[in-house]
């Protein structure tokens, strides 16, 4: 399937202002090709450092000319060790120079890598080998490959390159190199250039599926360059900018925005959770790309910050936070940006901007005080931060908003690779995605039976574009369910949009929960899993834009009564009146610790597990899921999106 539209049809859907946005210094119009990126961004950007990564030892700082170069020794090493065009090649890495030198040097090989962390399971790891056809394995150091190398032996793979300068083990099996000895060779022979048709597959980044097994996604070169080209609809970084990036560089939303922001001659500084706090103050960066557990942990540590400081002024910050929300909020009104006065009256505008008038000295006074003082822990540099993976909680959208540091919330998905909304700097509408970036549509359809819906009413978010993948590997079926035959995407989100488009996300349709660590959780897998349990009835995870999993509950109360008998312990539920002094209800310490055992053991002993799997807070409720009241299909499946609207409050209570 082919999504590739012309620069000029594309430009010709957009406003005066963004046509201006979209021009950078390097024309990217004409490239065709991911790969073609990186000799123009060293002609255009030579001596200004490209990657740097400060706690590698030693550390690494490699500048774009230099960057161009290693990217052409990998991939004319590749192709002088006989990989050709449309090989497979799985990059199973982390975040470092290398990381990227590999992957564009596959790509410039004209090679097509399938990606995945180091630190995945095994057998996930095995899945995307097998899967994708891989014949070459770029891996991370020794012990990714020793993990994996009981299995090889059973695959086509016949070459190994590993991206640290560790001494290959001898292998008569398999030819095995560092990354020091695969430059040497690409050195010494002469890269040959390859011609390829823009809608040539780039990557597979696999994503999981309904049925655990993860599914490929397929990007093609003109998806990619898609998003280099139109990203500057959002922010338009200037050449040495400084880029701080914590996210791991496989994935799609960090891929992309690296692919963007090098070929604006940004600087990137490769960070981790440990050092990132550091790192900003140090490197005082320009732009940041984030998930939304970022900005809520940088949040919490300046609310833990102000509760340290004495009680006057405690009191005095809170009374300057509670007078900037609310001068905010107005300002937001009168700007035409908010989501709760979309339809703003005369009268409501002019309230604001009497309230604007009033509050601003006091806000402006709050801003020299104290968030001047907070801005200056983030480095006092940032010009915006771009969110994604998940939905922004709208109190930590207005904190920043406050404090003077803005946030530009976008939308997209792996298979749309990924960006497909985002706010502008100038249309910064707090609480939405953000309108549609150029070449891209969104449409708003009954769940039911697809018919399109009036703007401002809630429904499925249909996407189409030219960055839209061209399908699962391999997987016709799947394909076919995401993509309908005009070309619209399926996103599995509910939302609606507003008068001028802005994308406002409202829930799920599909049954994947997306934490706000951006990690997609199928419920499936893990909620039969912990009905293994006799006490545990029905069950259904939550938690979607949540830290952690939640579950609903209903008991098997025959198996729980006869459990608390052979405690000496008696039951007691909401409809019994019971005078013993032994009763215990669903609330009890004891029946609490029980079912937390239970989701534990469950959980943990499930094959696969990982350490986001695990259930946080859950409810137990009396009500079975059933046809009767609407919550089961005929099918006997859960209605997942009624049973959340059902217990709407019960959820949100689960993680305040």
């Amino acid at each position: 399937m082919s999504n590739t539209q012309p620069a000029s049809s594309i430009l010709s859907n957009i406003s005066q202002r963004e046509k201006l946005a979209l021009q950078g210094l390097v024309d990217y119009t004409k490239v065709n090709l991911l790969s073609e990126i990186w000799p123009l961004a060293a002609k255009q950007f030579g001596s200004i450092v490209a990657l740097r990564i400060p706690h590698s030892k030693p550390e690494a700082v490699i500048t774009f000319a230099q960057l161009a170069d290693q990217i052409q020794q990998f991939a004319a090493g590749l192709q002088a060790l006989e990989v050709q065009v449309g090989d497979r090649i799985s990059l199973i890495a982390d975040n470092s120079p290398r990381w990227l030198i590999a992957d564009q040097g596959i790509m410039t090989a004209g090679a097509v890598n399938a990606v995945r962390s180091s630190q995945a399971e095994k057998e996930e790891l095995l899945f995307i080998i097998a899967n994708s056809g891989s014949t070459v394995l770029v891996l991370e150091d020794l012990k990714t490959l020793s993990k994996l190398r009981e299995r090889l032996n059973d695959l086509p793979i016949r070459l190994v390159i590993l991206l640290s300068d560790e001494t290959p083990p001898t292998d008569n099996a398999l030819k095995i190199l560092n990354f020091p000895q695969l430059q040497d060779i690409g050195a010494n022979n002469t890269l040959v250039r390859v011609q390829q048709d823009p809608n040539a597959l780039a990557t597979l980044i696999y994503t999981s599926g309904t049925t655990g097994k993860p599914k490929g996604v397929m990007l093609s070169h003109s998806n990619l360059m898609h998003q280099v080209r139109n990203l500057r609809a959002i922010v338009q970084p200037q050449p040495g900018d400084i880029v701080l990036s914590i996210l791991p560089t496989w994935h799609s939303y960090e891929r992309s925005g690296e692919y963007f922001l090098l070929a604006q001659g940004c600087t990137q500084i490769y960070t981790n959770l440990r050092s990132v706090k550091r790192d900003l103050k140090e490197f005082k960066p320009h732009f940041m790309i984030g998930v939304p557990r970022l900005w809520e942990s940088i949040y919490e540590g300046v609310q833990k910050q102000f509760r340290e400081q004495p009680a006057n002024k405690q009191r005095l910050i809170n009374t300057f936070l509670g007078i900037s929300e609310k001068y905010i909020k107005a300002r937001r009104i009168v700007q035409g940006l908010s989501l709760d006065h979309v339809h703003a009256s005369a009268v409501e505008q002019l309230v604001a901007r009497i309230q604007v008038l009033a509050l601003w000295p006091l806000h402006a006074l709050a801003d020299k005080l104290v968030y001047a003082t907070v801005r200056e822990a983030t480095g006092g540099r940032i010009k915006q931060v771009i969110s994604g993976g998940g939905a922004l909680p709208r109190h930590i959208d207005t904190f920043f908003e406050i404090i003077g540091v803005e946030i530009l919330q976008g939308y997209g998905l792996t298979e749309t690779s990924p960006v497909t909304n985002a706010r502008r700097p100038w249309r910064n509408f707090r609480g939405s995605s953000g309108q549609p970036i150029p070449g891209t549509e969104v449409k708003i359809v009954d769940p039911e039976n697809r018919q399109p819906l009036p703007k401002g009413q809630r429904g499925l978010v249909l996407l189409k574009g030219p960055q839209i993948m061209q399908g699962y590997y391999q997987n016709p079926e799947a394909t076919a369910k995401a993509i309908d035959p005009e070309g619209w995407f399926d996103s599995g989100d509910l939302g609606w949009v507003t008068p001028q488009n802005d994308l406002v996300l409202t829930g799920r349709a599909k049954d994947t929960i997306v934490l706000t660590n951006g990690e997609n959780i199928e419920p499936q897998p893990i909620e039969d899993a912990c009905l293994r349990s006799p006490y545990i009835d029905q069950i259904m995870l939550v938690g979607q834009d949540q830290r952690s999993l939640g579950a609903l509950i209903v008991p098997n109360l025959d198996a729980l009564a006869k459990w608390a008998e052979s405690q000496n312990l008696e039951l007691h539920l909401p409809e019994q009146n019971s005078e013993s002094s032994t009763n215990v209800d669903l609330e009890s310490k004891i029946i609490q610790d029980l079912f937390r055992q239970e989701l534990n053991r469950e959980v943990q002993n499930r094959p696969g597990y990982r350490p986001d799997d695990r259930i946080g807070p859950f409810r137990l409720i009396l009500e079975p899921f059933s046809i009767e009241n609407g919550l089961m299909t005929q099918t006997l499946k859960i209605r997942r999106h009624i049973v959340a609207e059902s217990y709407h409050e019960l959820i949100n209570g689960m993680f305040v």
